[in-house]
C-alpha cells in the first residue's frame, strides 16, 4: 500500500470513472448492511479548507437507502481490467444479489473510516460525510431535467472528506 496525494492521481482517477466506472462502497453505522454500486461521476476538489470527492447516489438505488445512514463511504478505482464486475455492480441491485459474492469480490478494511475498500489493485478514497444534499430540480437547467432525470429519479449528493488516499496492489 502507498499513500498518494489526492489531488496527484485525479486526473487518471477521474478519466477513469468517467470511461471505465469504480466501485462506490456504502456500510450502514450500525454494520449491517454493505452494498458496492459501480458510479460513472464523481466530482474532486477542494471545499471547506478540506480535500473533498463527491458522489452521487439516485434515491432508488439501494445503496442510497444504506449511505444516507453511513457516516462515510470508499471508492475504490481499479487498475487492472474490472470490466466485467464493474458491469454487473452497475446494473443489478444489492436487494437481490450479492454482488460481492457474485464479483468474486472481497473486502478488506479501510485504514480511516469504517467502510471497508475492495480488496483489488487500484486507488482508494476513504471519505468521511461531510454533506448530503437532495436534489430539487427546481434548480436544475431544462435540458438536464429532461435528458438526465425524465424518469424523476434525482440523485443525493454526498460531500466527503477525503481522509485517506493510496494505492493498493493485489
Amino acid at each position: 500500500m502507498k499513500n498518494v496525494n489526492y489531488l496527484s492521481v485525479a486526473g487518471e482517477v477521474m478519466q477513469q470513472i468517467k470511461s471505465k466506472g469504480a466501485f462506490l462502497i456504502a456500510k450502514s453505522k450500525d454494520g449491517e448492511k454493505i452494498n458496492l454500486m459501480t458510479i460513472g461521476w464523481a466530482a474532486i476538489g477542494y471545499m471547506w479548507s478540506k480535500p473533498i470527492m463527491t458522489v452521487m447516489v439516485r434515491k432508488s438505488r439501494f445503496t442510497h437507502h444504506i449511505i444516507k445512514k453511513a457516516s462515510g463511504f470508499t471508492v475504490s478505482i481499479p487498475t487492472d481490467d474490472l470490466k466485467e464486475a464493474l458491469n454487473f455492480c452497475g446494473t443489478k441491485s444489492g436487494r437481490d444479489v450479492d454482488k460481492f459474492k457474485e464479483c468474486n469480490l472481497t473486502t478488506i478494511p479501510a485504514q480511516k473510516v469504517e467502510t471497508p475498500i475492495i480488496d483489488i489493485s487500484g486507488f482508494h478514497y476513504e471519505c468521511k460525510i461531510v454533506y448530503k444534499s437532495e436534489m430539487n430540480p427546481d434548480f436544475l437547467c431544462k435540458e438536464y431535467r429532461e435528458d438526465v432525470y425524465a424518469d424523476n429519479d434525482y440523485h443525493t449528493f454526498y460531500f466527503g472528506e477525503i481522509v485517506a488516499c493510496y494505492k493498493t496492489i493485489s
